[in-house]
């Protein structure tokens, strides 16, 4: 196995420190900023944090496509993914800085606004960066060791930032002043990461193959990812599993805070549920690592959302014995989470090696399109999940310093859609992996495809 250079590997998985950054913070406060200082009812906030990701949704497959054409054209995805890095960290600040004085209607329209702007940016740079390990290297175990390390630095800034941003939101004195000093902070970390991965990865990427016919409009730029989702068996699959999982896990983000709040009674214990979920993978991801080289990739993934269905069916309880043992199942399934993470990402490389060998053509960023999309649809449904089980239980908004005693049909639903859910959505995940084939050379094994 040639290893790839030190450079590159940092490179690429410091990219995680901007994917990870961006991905965690809003999924973390975003929905308890809008129900519980901008005073936005959560229904409504439920809608303010979806719809961005709506038309990331519609969006991504084209900027996917896009990057294609001009990889082929110039050799590198490097402008795209730079676009995104220096235009996010604007828009993710005043996404936290809308003025209490504008009113709750009017705060989550400026909400909304700033976050779709948010999203669009960081789409320009992530699609092509989740397209990069499938140009860096040819290698089906050193993809595996690739996505490792960017996973093991992913849980290490999800950790920081979901445990820091909070801590500096509150340090300021966790109102709109709050927000905007922590959104600083963590927009500046993630432009770092995102620079880091364009200048030491990207731009040492191999060159795309040239002759694939690129056409123009909306239409043809959907064409090749669509395409895959229809005919490519595997990918198919890959991503309906993926997507579930991710919005598994973002059920469990954006109630994590209500947890801490209504569940536990102490708004601090936010910071130790969220270090039980996350910190498992700096110790774990070798593990998983070497599991993957011995039994494949996708054993590897059924095991890791068995342990985490098993933890959060357990978490269950919580509904009616809420206590310390919460951060001890919460740390089981962090095990799992960990896994969750790095397969299909491990996976994904392999399927689009595949299915350029076989259609003799490239279309990596067209199938990385897709699956951002569906990854953003996942993350975004996820706090709209929680937020809709906040609204059925009855959970009462407030704005600023106010204290609202909720309902205990509210708390119950704030237990139940942190545990149950998450357990019933991963282990759908698992039925569907079924179909998936993979042997021990599963980057040299042709797709199977349906008829159309």
């Amino acid at each position: 196995m040639r290893r790839l250079p030190r450079a590159v590997t940092v490179g690429y998985a410091a990219g995680s420190v901007g994917t990870g950054g961006f991905g965690v913070l809003p999924g973390l406060v975003l929905a308890y900023y809008l129900t519980d200082t901008l005073g936005v009812a959560a229904i409504v906030a439920s809608a303010v944090v979806i719809l961005p990701k709506i038309m990331d949704v519609v969006l991504d497959p084209w900027i996917g496509a896009f990057s294609d054409r001009t990889a082929a054209l110039r050799g590198t995805r490097a402008r795209l993914m730079l676009l995104g890095a220096v235009s996010l960290p604007a828009v993710f600040v005043l996404t936290f800085a809308a003025p209490p004085a504008l009113g709750a209607a009017a705060g989550a329209v400026w909400v909304l606004v700033c976050f779709l702007l948010s999203a669009v940016a960081y789409s320009l740079f992530q699609v092509p960066y989740i397209a990069l390990p499938a140009e860096l290297t040819g290698d089906y175990d050193e993809r595996t060791r690739l996505i490792s390390i960017r996973i093991a630095v992913l849980a290490l800034t999800i950790l920081l930032v979901g445990a820091g941003g909070p801590a500096i939101r509150d340090a300021f004195g966790g109102d709109v002043a709050g927000y905007v000093v922590m959104a600083i902070v963590v927009a500046a970390v993630i432009c770092a990461g995102m620079l880091a991965a364009t200048l030491l990865a990207a731009r040492r990427a191999l060159p795309l193959a040239p002759g694939r016919e690129l056409g123009r409009g909306v239409a043809v730029a959907y064409r090749d990812g669509l395409d895959a989702l229809r005919t490519v068996r595997r990918f198919r699959i890959l991503v309906m599993v993926f997507v579930i999982q991710a919005l598994a896990s973002a059920v469990m983000l954006a109630g994590a805070q209500y947890v801490a709040t209504y569940v536990l009674d102490n708004e601090g214990a936010l910071t130790v549920l969220f270090a039980a979920l996350v910190a498992p993978a700096l110790l774990v991801m070798p593990l998983w690592y070497r599991f993957a080289t011995r039994r494949g990739k996708v054993r590897g993934l059924v095991a890791a959302s068995s342990i985490f269905v098993c933890a959060t069916t357990a978490l269950v309880v919580a509904t009616w014995l809420p206590g310390w043992w919460i951060y001890l199942a919460v740390g089981v399934a962090g095990v799992g989470y960990a896994g969750m993470q790095a397969f299909p990402l491990a996976m994904l490389p392999d399927v689009i090696d595949a299915d350029a060998r076989r259609g003799g053509r490239e279309r990596g960023g067209a199938l990385a399109g897709v699956w951002t999309a569906t990854e953003t649809a996942g993350l975004a449904l996820g706090p709209a999940v929680f937020l809709l089980a906040l609204a059925i239980g009855g959970f009462v908004s407030s704005s600023g310093d106010e204290v609202v005693a909720q309902p205990d049909s509210a708390v119950t639903a704030i237990a139940l859609a942190f545990s149950a859910v998450p357990a019933v959505l991963v282990a759908i995940s698992i039925w569907l992996l079924r179909g998936y084939r993979e042997n021990d050379s599963d980057s040299h094994v042709e797709e199977e495809v349906i008829d159309a």
